[in-house]
């Protein structure tokens, strides 16, 4: 990548590539991305990185990160290591990573180098899992959803499966309140406001209700934890300010109910409970956002065989919606797609969305 100042133009390439060249592609993709979606302080960290591994930084850290086994960009390689190196400034630990931080021009690859000599054993565990980047802003996409499939017949009661939940903020969703371009849904007392920037036409104004919520993760993260709740913030870009503060309204409503989060993979946790019985009235409505490409492609299957075979029981009166909110890497924007059963028709979208939930482009009519 050599010099950090450098950017990239952002290029189509198969996430699921793995082998040489990979991981300086996945490093090169990941700043161009970063910088597409209004993260420059990211994109230069992450350029940083790949900058002092490419002048010459050689310990366990660094070529744990250059022979990287699996698919680097589909395993977010670049985020893990950005979201070790921002946990270090977040708490204090490493000051000499402030002008990157505030945005100070400074040698950029000279800091990460020291830092990543310095900090190397806390640094190395960052890379045993995909990075959680749970963002609150998301569940607009999925209440949209939910009022479109109401307007298709579906019950308006929604008993929501969420795989991939992290620290279930979103599972929290009934909690918050939405204005999605001048429909208004919600409490009126909530935990969060949700106004994304709405173009297209208005999603239908149709009544709904969330009656239960439940989600797992491999690991899931307990937000009143602090160590925990630490690193979840260390995975949020530091440019979107927003974001801290919905983390911490999400750590207020955790403390005063935990979502319903248990500890499982996603195939496992989705054949238990499409196995459980299903309320008459009520619409089963699994849901998921930038999670998909960290799910092994055995348990992708699984999922999809399983939703498939529930969907061939489902019943006006019991129905089975899909709801996920995905990157499309071609286009460096998020599809808020749906598919519903009976019916089992192919996935509709409904909407561009941005990755954290910051403007909606809705396409369904």
């Amino acid at each position: 990548m050599g010099d950090s100042a450098e950017r990239p133009k952002y290029e189509f390439v198969d996430i699921n590539v793995s082998g040489e060249g990979a991981v300086r592609t996945a490093f090169a993709n990941q700043v161009a991305y970063c910088e597409h979606n209004g993260a420059p302080i990211t994109a230069r960290v992450v350029a940083a990185i790949w900058a002092a591994i490419d002048a010459g930084l050689d310990n366990a850290l660094a070529r744990r990160i250059v022979e990287w086994q699996g698919p680097p960009l589909a395993d977010a390689l670049p985020l893990r290591v950005a979201g070790g190196i921002h946990a270090l400034h977040l708490s204090g630990t490493e000051p000499a990573l402030s002008p990157i931080y505030r945005g100070i021009g400074a040698d950029d690859a000279g800091i990460l180098s020291e830092v990543m000599r310095a900090h190397e054993a806390p640094l190395m565990p960052w890379l045993d899992g995909p990075p959680q980047t749970n963002e609150a802003g998301r569940s607009s996409n999925f209440i949209a959803a939910m009022l479109w499939l109401a307007r298709q017949g579906l019950p308006g009661r929604f008993e929501c499966l969420e795989i991939g939940s992290s620290a279930g903020i979103n599972l929290m969703l009934e909690r918050y309140r939405y204005d999605l371009g001048g429909v208004e849904i919600g409490p009126d007392d909530p935990a969060m406001r949700f106004t994304p920037d709405w173009k297209g036409p208005q999603p239908p104004d149709e009544p709904i209700a969330i009656v239960s919520t439940r989600g797992c993760d491999l690991h899931p993260v307990d937000l009143t934890d602090p160590t925990q709740a630490l690193r979840l913030k260390a995975y949020i870009w530091p440019e979107h300010t927003v974001r801290f503060e919905r983390m911490e309204a999400a750590i207020r409503a955790a403390s005063e109910r935990k979502p319903d989060l248990v500890e499982a993979n996603a195939a496992d946790f989705i054949e238990a409970e499409l196995a459980k019985p299903q309320a008459q009235g009520t619409t089963r409505l699994l849901m998921h956002s930038i999670v998909w490409q960290y799910v092994p492609e055995d348990q992708q299957a699984r999922i999809t065989a399983a939703m498939e075979a529930a969907g061939a029981e489902a019943t006006a009166d019991r129905p089975l919606a899909w709801v996920s909110v995905e990157a499309d890497r071609t286009v460096h924007r998020h599809m808020l797609k749906v598919r519903y059963w009976p019916g089992g028709r192919a996935a509709t979208q409904l909407a561009w969305s941005h990755a954290h939930g910051a403007d909606i482009e809705w396409i369904a009519g």
